[in-house]
């Protein structure tokens, strides 16, 4: 009756089996509970309500014989114990403050939500302005069959691009077909891509079909695109304008319709004026470019890196790390990272593994990160930070970052932003966040 007349929508009931059931069929911000009742007890009823819904916020009533039962309860996750008798005033404090608790976790859980959306896409992460940027072309294109060229240094994640959009658009039904230009000989290359007919060589003793072919409803990633000999390009060149292919030994032309995303580390339009790769498949292939910036030049991406890749190794060595060392994120944060995010992971799983206790040191770093050049100051951004691992936001390092970029940037807002990679409207509106001081 209290809590009804203080405007809550009360369901009750005196058994705490038709309690649970009831939680299994309706969704409820609290539950108040008794711990002496029948069938059983106020901690075991706790563990099974909670078991159905870990989220669930629940408050225990005990009287004066059982408070160690009732600290027991909030030891194993009751939000709060009131003892008997209960006052008015009392039990509309603590269930507002419940109630509070309960609003905070969902804004939260929204929070995270909308920051996974906005911060990441199909397994690829970033906040940094230049990747948001790529998230921003990889939506835009995926619903399309336009061609598309991913350009980056070796290790950037041109694949996890090729995914990305695969995964987005309308072919995501059949799974994408993706083979390294370079890693195969160009004699057998042009076979796995096109496939071959019976006979059409030594050892061809059946008919095969090609990537291209098998790849039909679907698409084909050609990673490293620039190793092509100037004889494959034409055949590229030629399914691009024709959707169709010919099989090694073969005269039937066979429609395909397959989407072509290729990647190269090369300077194709330097190749292209040197001779070496065809100005007509240039353009063909460039039809909607996406270029990945180097790890380098999105610094403020490292934390949010090192933290994913600690959870992803975290099985891999004592289970305890949780964290960097002020002395060691320092370094990883001026570090040049010529192999890029994947140099990186490997840094951390190795890091991971060589760790006994929670924080990773410089000692657990390879020696070409400790001993690399120290950047000068004002060229690059460091964090003498720690960053916590298990649920918590990154919101200390992007103060730490926002504070240092201003610095560096003489408290100019538009430098600072350029040297996070941020517009100056967000750089502004996070200054005023964590309340940075500026000269407008």
């Amino acid at each position: 009756m209290i809590l009804e007349d203080a405007g809550h929508d009360v369901a009750t009931t005196g058994s705490p089996l038709e309690a649970l059931q009831m939680l299994e069929t309706a969704n409820f911000d609290l539950v108040l509970s008794d711990l002496v009742m029948p069938d059983m007890d106020g901690v075991q009823f706790l563990e099974n309500a909670r078991r159905l819904r870990p989220e669930l916020i629940v408050i225990v009533i005990t009287a004066h014989g059982t408070i160690s039962s009732a600290v027991e309860a909030v030891k194993k996750g009751a939000f709060q114990y009131l003892t008997k008798p209960i006052g008015k005033d009392e039990l509309l404090v603590v269930i507002e403050k419940a109630l509070d608790q309960a609003r905070l976790t969902e804004e939260n859980k929204l929070l995270r939500s909308q920051l996974k959306q906005q911060y990441s896409i199909d397994n690829m992460i970033g906040q940094h302005g230049r990747m948001q940027e790529v998230f921003r072309l990889i939506r835009k294109v995926a619903p399309a069959d336009t061609t598309v060229l991913v350009w980056g240094e070796s290790g950037v994640g041109k694949e996890m691009v090729a995914k990305a959009i695969h995964q987005l658009s309308r072919r995501t039904s059949r799974p994408m077909l993706a083979i390294n230009c370079a890693a195969i000989p160009e004699t057998l290359l042009e076979s796995e891509l096109f496939g071959y007919e019976r006979g059409a060589f030594t050892g061809a003793y059946a008919k095969k079909k090609g990537l291209v072919e098998q790849a039909s409803g679907s698409t084909l990633f050609l990673d490293e695109i620039g190793d092509l000999g100037l004889q494959l390009q034409g055949k590229i060149l030629r399914l691009l304008q024709e959707r169709q292919i010919q099989r090694l030994g073969g005269t039937d032309t066979i429609p395909v319709d397959v989407r072509i995303i290729s990647a190269t580390h090369r300077d194709l339009a330097k190749m292209m004026k040197e001779g070496s790769f065809r100005d007509d498949l240039y353009y063909r292939l460039n039809t909607f470019p996406i270029l990945v910036p180097p790890l380098r030049e999105r610094p403020t991406d490292i934390p949010i890196f090192i933290e994913h890749f600690i959870r992803k190794f975290q099985s891999l060595g004592s289970g305890k790390v949780k964290r960097v060392s002020s002395a060691a994120m320092q370094r990883l944060l001026t570090y040049h990272w010529p192999g890029n995010v994947r140099q990186l992971e490997s840094t951390i799983e190795r890091a991971v593994i060589l760790t006994e206790g929670e924080a990773i040191e410089e000692s657990h770093l390879p020696a070409e990160i400790v001993t690399a050049y120290e950047v000068p100051a004002g060229e690059t951004l460091s964090a003498e930070i720690e960053i916590p691992v298990g649920g918590v936001s990154l919101e200390d390092v992007e103060k730490h970052l926002l504070i240092q970029a201003m610095q560096k940037s003489g408290g100019v807002i538009a430098k600072a932003a350029r040297l996070l990679g941020l517009t100056y409207r967000t750089m502004q509106y996070r200054l005023d966040k964590y309340g940075i001081e500026y000269h407008s």
